[in-house]
């Protein structure tokens, strides 16, 4: 199978200028996505860009529609996908302007559809490695090539939102051992695994949270200042991939790429039509067997 990228951009990441101004709509079965896609070339690979929040950044964390996100990505042919998620610093050494390169999560968000299966048809994924090795070493790669400054590997506390972090609770997801916090990544990740596309993401930090004794509480105006220099890193990181990343995809090391093999265990006889139509793009590979 050929390699398509798929680029989830976070907050202050709206565009992606290099695949040009073309904005698509693709439909879901699962709902409104947050908007239309970009779609062209990033380097010899084909591309395909969303921003997360919408152009103006018009939706808050919680209502994003994750689930057509994932799957209009699913149908855009997108086979390893690359999350940029503006995030709070956890720890002392990860100043605000590090990309660190996520390796796991903790999901602490409580309204949000989690799961493209349920009644009717019913599957378990794994998500012990919830990140793509591979993709992450690719990002990595990228990161040296244009001088980011990164960290590789670390837990992404995914909160829900929209507020920032109390003092306690900051302090009590640094005692979890921690070491970003967001509002975004989960059920991403989780859903792209379901989908069966190989996950990886750029936890862009802007700020130190609220449990900082010099910084206080999260200040917007800084954060602002400080996605701007950190979306024109991540374009660049991104144009880097494009030039690196294998135009054949390789199986993948973290089973991103079968996760559905033995997942469902609803017998066929079983299972919801409804359902089961709405998981062409997700599930086809294996539902159609």
């Amino acid at each position: 199978m050929d390699v398509t990228l798929g680029i989830i951009g976070g907050s202050g990441l709206y565009d992606l200028p290099g695949l040009g101004s073309d904005w698509v709509p693709v439909e879901s079965p699962w709902g409104v996505p947050s908007d239309a896609v970009l779609k062209g070339k990033v380097g010899d690979l084909p591309a395909v860009f969303m921003p997360r929040h919408g152009r103006g950044h018009r939706v808050e964390p919680t209502s994003i529609n994750y689930r057509a996100n994932i799957d209009v990505m699913k149908r855009c042919g997108v086979t390893d996908l690359v999350s940029l998620s503006a995030c709070g610093s956890l720890r002392e050494d990860l100043a605000p302007g590090t990309f660190v390169i996520v390796d796991n999560f903790i999901d602490r968000t409580i309204a949000r559809a989690k799961s493209f299966f349920g009644a009717g048809c019913v599957a378990h994924v794994s998500m012990a490695h919830p990140v793509s090795k591979d993709l992450g070493d690719r990002i990595e790669a990228a990161a040296k090539a244009t001088g980011v400054k990164y960290h590789r590997g670390g837990t992404y506390l995914a909160m829900e939102g929209p507020q920032f972090s109390s003092l306690a609770e900051s302090h009590l997801y640094r005692s979890w051992g921690c070491d970003v916090i967001g509002m975004t990544n989960m059920p991403e990740a989780k859903l792209a695994r379901e989908a069966e596309i190989a996950y990886a993401t750029v936890a862009m930090v802007t700020d130190f949270d609220s449990w900082h004794p010099d910084h206080g509480e999260v200040d917007i105006t800084a954060i602002i200042e400080t996605m701007t220099a950190n979306s024109a890193a991540a374009r660049a990181l991104v144009e880097e991939l494009g030039r690196t990343v294998p135009a054949s995809r390789e199986p993948c090391s973290a089973g991103s790429d079968t996760a559905l093999e033995f997942a469902i265990i609803t017998a066929p006889e079983a299972r919801d039509p409804a359902l089961v139509a709405k998981l062409d793009a997700v599930a086809g590979r294996v539902l159609g067997k």
